[in-house]
């Protein structure tokens, strides 16, 4: 039970760690975290309902965790063949195009929410 207990709170640290460096250093992450930021200024402004709010911070947690993925995958791509190669692009391109559809479905959602709000 010790050991289960100790590998659960080095595994924290670890993520906490990964979040911290996301946050930091990956523009795309910084980028979104901003909107994400300002959404949620706009759901205090606009008295956004309880299933507003977790369909908006659902939409932002999957945008934030599909960049933190896609960030990943590149540094593991760039590290294994850090030189240009066409396979390791269309891995890359791939990734952000998965970014890029999750993307796309929160600005859907956040159409959903906010637009009733601004002509109501």
């Amino acid at each position: 039970m010790k050991k289960f207990v100790i590998g659960r709170i080095k595994s924290t640290r670890y993520a906490l760690q990964g979040f911290w460096l996301l946050v930091r250093t990956e523009d795309a992450i910084i980028t979104h975290s901003i909107g994400f930021l300002v959404f949620v200024g706009l759901g205090f402004y606009f008295e956004l309902t309880p299933t507003e709010w977790m369909v908006q911070l659902l939409s932002f947690g999957a945008l934030l965790a599909i960049e933190g993925l896609n960030t990943g995958l590149e540094k593991l791509c760039d590290f294994v063949h850090p030189d240009f190669h066409t396979k390791i692009g269309e891995i890359k391109d791939i990734a952000a195009g998965a970014v890029t559809m999750i993307f796309f479905a929160v600005v859907a959602v956040l159409m959903f929410i906010y637009i009733p709000h601004l002509v109501g």
